[in-house]
């Protein structure tokens, strides 16, 4: 267990918003930064094929770069992008760049079986070259922009036999820091997170590794950290379940002191929120009142992953399909 009576020895560490496709959008990323703790946060992913995507492509799904490549917050926002193209990914990474990007990350990590079966994601972790590859496609294109290129990686595709090579690829190639979940692609999001293989890639590389992976507690912060040997943090799914975890976390490094936990009613309050929110979208972007539905519903399973209240109210909720009534049941 922590010791919560006084500060961590430890240097404070720095805690990004991770990329989740489809649940993790800009109305998202407003809401978490505006609540506190993050000090970045990353897009859900650009698929990049083989051509260079249209400007609005890229501020559609960030509409951040329009005002400084940073959330309502202030909270910087960096840009994702997937694929296998060197060339393509370096000029779409120039085309972000130009839209306002300040920062590009570049995804090895998604475990989608549609994504993988098209040589994005994970799956270009089954050769170190194929890393480095795409890492050097958008170092080079964006060289004396002083736009930093970083890359997302799992512990491997089925196995970590390649763990440490697609790590070292990444940084031979250029890339300013490494995002590791810790887990195979195999593995998908089934715990445990193999926080201690963080640490082997983490002392076999120079640059900067962020640990991601089940970091669900303050308990599970200091384990990450402690076995990891990493400074940072990034958060997922445990950000959606506790939207207080990162301002948590922040608070206890700060002071040594814990802050209440997070009651059902504040967690009500975001979800109400993002609907509203989403309610006020203007035509023809407006989001369909049965898709907020589903939206709500999606958020609120990942809450009830760990706590009891939640999961209680997500059985009460789940049948509710209109979304006055889940609005009022919300409030």
């Amino acid at each position: 267990m922590i010791d919560a009576t006084r500060p961590h020895n430890a240097p404070h560490a720095r805690i990004g918003l991770a990329p989740m496709e489809g649940v993790v959008d800009v109305h998202t990323r407003a809401l978490l930064t505006a609540i506190g703790g993050f000090d970045w946060v990353v897009t859900e992913f650009v698929r990049v094929v083989d051509a260079r995507l249209p400007a609005r492509v890229f501020t559609r799904l960030c509409p951040e770069l329009t005002s400084g490549a940073t959330t309502s917050a202030g909270t910087p926002v960096t840009l994702q992008l997937l694929g296998s193209d060197p060339q393509a990914l370096g000029e779409n990474a120039q085309q972000a760049v130009a839209c306002g990007a300040s920062a590009i990350d570049i995804n090895f990590g998604c475990p989608a079986k549609t994504v993988n079966r098209h040589r994005g994601g994970a799956s270009l972790l089954q050769d170190a070259d194929d890393v480095y590859q795409a890492v050097r496609g958008v170092v080079d294109a964006l060289q004396g922009s002083n736009v930093r290129v970083s890359a997302k990686l799992r512990l491997g595709f089925n196995t970590k036999q390649l763990a440490l090579h697609c790590a070292c690829a990444a940084e031979a190639a250029g890339a300013s820091h490494l995002t590791l979940h810790a887990r195979t692609k195999k593995e998908g999001y089934r715990p445990p997170a193999h926080w201690e293989w963080v640490a082997r890639v983490r002392q076999q590389v120079g640059i900067p590794v962020v640990v991601n992976g089940d970091i669900w507690t303050l308990e599970d912060f200091w384990k990450a950290r402690s076995l990891s040997g990493c400074r940072d943090v990034m958060l997922g799914r445990s950000a959606l379940a506790d939207p207080w975890l990162a301002r948590r976390i922040k608070h206890w490094q700060v002071t040594g002191e814990r802050m209440a936990a997070t009651r059902w009613q504040q967690r009500a309050d975001v979800l109400q929120t993002f609907a509203e929110r989403l309610m006020t979208v203007p035509a023809p972007e407006r989001v369909p009142d049965k898709v907020i539905v589903s939206l709500l519903k999606q958020w609120l399973a990942i809450m009830r992953q760990h706590d009891a209240e939640s999961d209680q109210r997500f059985s009460e909720l789940k049948r509710i399909n209109q979304l006055h009534e889940m609005l009022a049941a919300l409030n």
